[in-house]
């Protein structure tokens, strides 16, 4: 496979619609799966998850109803889920379909747990039925299942994950999202720069989906009011960005029946990968083109993040991958040049590498502006060929060194940080 092909690969594998947080709904996805294997009634659901699923999936709206949480998630796939559906498996939900999960919560039939020693992204899901069972596992990402089983028999099986607790390092061979790392940022540079315009239609797909989005999240002052609030004070198109990225995501944190386009396995990743630069492109009346291949950038570049710092992490995704992406991307827009575009790079990392992810929920619209505030500061910066110095903190002789610099203070410094952030977050449920 030639390498751009392997990049077209890599982007579609990556960058792809989601309904509502994707914590819950790839626990939805794993029920969904192994009730279709077990094709009886589930009479007891066991779900075990990996601290991140648990932290991320605790308190986020679950779309199209005004129930929270990965309980009400399972429930409501046990009613309506369909594996086909992947990360959209919940979008059939009705009124009537929202009673039936309730009362099969009622019936207390779904138990969830913790499993503190799995690395990385991690769901179990066993589906029981008078003397049968099934069992469904999703690792490393959220939509890619590993494992299943029915009555003991396994029908498939990738790296025998039924049985070991890979890491997520272990099995990076397995994923093609990891092959990214074979590519420097001047290679997704150039690919972004020739790659024909016809191979890209579902880059604009996910342009015009979140911007649908976004636009809704305005006009109908959804959630806590965060994205309305910074549109009112809007006073430049980079302003505005800022304010449809947040209003994108408090409709999504929200649970409105509308799905985003994911980027590296995160909806409020695709925001903020995408809305900035399509506001700020199109405000500028920027090439339809050059918009197109700016966002691609941006995916890309969120995507080599994540193969480094892994699925779910300590540190908040939306800043430190898809904020450094679309610094990327709008560097590239404004006719940078690849020492600007990798200097934004190493702007965006030296400015924002300290927010911590504390779980899915409402606030992250919040934190999506600050990322984009973020990004935008340390693309205009760049443009002035204004960088941080490169013997600053983390920050590596090259953009790609300050990515891996990153990772390793996410994955060794803060191995203890989301039990911490976990332990606080149980304690308001107490």
């Amino acid at each position: 496979m030639r390498n751009d092909e392997l990049l077209i690969e890599i982007l579609k594998n990556q960058v792809k619609p989601a309904l509502g947080c994707t914590e819950p709904g790839a626990v939805a996805y794993a029920v969904a799966r192994a009730k279709e294997l077990l094709n009886s009634q589930v009479e007891s659901l066991e779900i075990t998850v990996d601290k991140n699923i648990l932290k991320n999936g605790m308190v986020v709206k679950i779309p199209g109803t005004n129930e929270k949480g990965i309980l009400f998630a399972a429930a409501l796939s046990l009613v309506v889920g369909k594996s086909e559906y992947q990360l959209e498996v919940l979008k059939d939900v009705t009124e009537k379909s929202i009673k039936a999960a309730m009362e099969i919560l009622d019936s207390k039939i779904i138990r969830l747990g913790l499993d503190e020693e799995a690395n990385g992204l991690y769901i179990k899901v066993e589906a029981f039925s008078n003397s049968e069972k099934a069992c469904v596992v999703i690792k490393n990402s959220h939509s890619n299942i590993v494992f299943e089983s029915k009555n003991g028999k396994v029908l498939y099986s990738c790296h025998n994950a039924e049985t070991e607790q890979a890491t997520e390092s272990n099995s990076h061979s397995k994923d093609i999202k990891y092959m990214i790392k074979d590519f420097s940022f001047d290679n997704l540079i150039d690919f972004a720069d020739t790659v024909p315009l016809e191979n890209l239609d579902f880059i604009q797909d996910g342009i015009d989906m979140n911007m649908h989005i976004a636009n809704i999240g305005i006009n109908d002052n959804l959630g806590q009011g965060i994205g309305k609030y910074l549109y009112d004070k809007s006073n430049d198109i980079f302003s505005k960005a800022k304010a449809f990225t947040a209003a994108a995501s408090e409709a999504r944190m929200s649970g409105y029946m509308l799905p985003v386009m994911s980027s590296a396995g995160s909806g409020n990743h695709g925001l903020v990968t995408i809305i900035p630069i399509a506001v700020i492109g199109s405000g500028m009346n920027i090439p339809k083109e050059k918009i197109i291949r700016s966002v691609t950038l941006s995916h890309l570049v969120t995507i080599f993040v994540k193969a480094y710092l892994g699925t779910l992490s300590p540190v908040c995704g939306c800043g430190v991958a898809a904020g450094v992406g679309s610094a990327a991307g709008l560097t590239y827009m404004m006719g940078g040049n690849k020492e600007q575009i990798k200097g934004s790079i190493n702007n965006m990392v030296a400015g924002i590498s300290g927010m911590i992810c504390d779980g899915a929920k409402l606030g992250c619209s919040y934190k999506v502006s600050v990322a984009v505030d973020a990004a935008i500061d340390a693309s205009n910066m760049a443009l002035q060929n204004i960088y941080i110095p490169s013997d600053n903190g983390i920050l590596g002789e090259t953009a790609e060194k300050t990515i891996m610099n990153l990772a390793k203070v996410s994955i060794d410094g803060m191995s203890n940080t989301d039990s911490t952030i976990l332990d606080v977050m149980l304690q308001k449920c107490v």
